[in-house]
């Protein structure tokens, strides 16, 4: 990569007009020519696309193609990039980019939750899913696709996973029986007005419960067996969607690593009941 990088700079230098200017577009626009072809690098450059072919010879590849494989074998791994990537960004940010401060952002938001998969409690909520006669995940309406995508993610790794979505009111499904070994993962938000009742009124039915939520729910620890909080929001903020989004996709392929070669072979069978019934012919 850096011997490709020597040759941009060297041809912006001492090339023939025509090819400093190719050569100062490859040079700012690496991480796009995977999409570009010479015909259309040609008309960005108001060249012929003979011009760009003539060029790419001379660094030693036979068409676009060539850099492209090259540039693929060649990716400096992001976590080598991290300490540079979030240099940049800080440092866009406070010259007034909007958009490097909220990447920034959410930089910090997966760093939070990765501290998060190392403490006892996420353990123990991994455990739980797993061991748990049966799982029932709700939230509120507004956050249902993130509840239901949670249920279909657990799905590879154990059965009896259901959601409840509150439509019928009285979460009939939940509370018309006593349990002394399911789960009710509560995926808390500022709109689930009812999140509180519904954790209390589990528990005195016998459920343990796996509250998601911010970190500053004071009820938590009171009627919650088990807390994975989210990472404080910013200012201005009123929904934490993105972390949300985040906890519950990690969380579902911890919960999928955990239960190892049972969930390869659950995978494998849905795999296989997908292909017989997904394009099943009507009657």
């Amino acid at each position: 990569m850096e011997d490709l990088g020597q040759k941009l700079r060297q041809y912006i230098k001492t090339g023939t007009p025509a090819e400093r200017r190719i050569a100062k577009y490859f040079s700012e626009h690496l991480n796009e020519l995977p999409f570009e072809t010479a015909s259309s690098v040609a008309d960005r450059l108001e060249l012929s696309p003979m011009t760009v072919g003539r060029f790419l010879r001379s660094l030693g590849y036979q068409g676009l193609d060539g850099i492209k494989v090259h540039l693929r074998e060649n990716v400096t791994p992001v976590t080598l990039q991290l300490p540079n990537v979030l240099e940049q960004l800080q440092k866009d940010a406070n010259e007034g980019r909007p958009i490097a401060g909220q990447i920034a952002e959410q930089v910090e938001m997966l760093q939070h939750i990765y501290n998060l998969t190392s403490q006892p409690h996420w353990l123990d909520a991994v455990a739980t899913i797993l061991s748990s006669s049966e799982v029932f995940v709700t939230a509120h309406l507004s956050l249902a696709s993130l509840g239901r995508h949670l249920c279909d993610r657990l799905a590879f790794a154990r059965d009896h996973v259901q959601f409840l979505d509150g439509a019928n009111g009285s979460y009939i499904e939940l509370l018309g029986h006593q349990s002394n070994d399911a789960l009710v993962v509560i995926v808390d938000s500022p709109r689930f007005v009812a999140s509180r009742l519904l954790a209390r009124s589990a528990r005195r039915s016998g459920y343990k419960v796996l509250l998601i939520t911010s970190q500053y729910t004071e009820w938590a620890h009171e009627f919650a067996n088990m807390t994975l909080s989210l990472p404080p929001l910013r200012a201005g903020n009123h929904e934490n969607l993105s972390a949300m989004m985040a906890l519950l996709e990690f969380l579902a392929v911890a919960v999928i690593h955990a239960a190892g070669e049972e969930a390869e072979s659950r995978i494998h069978r849905i795999e296989e009941l997908e292909g017989m019934f997904a394009h099943a012919p009507l009657r």
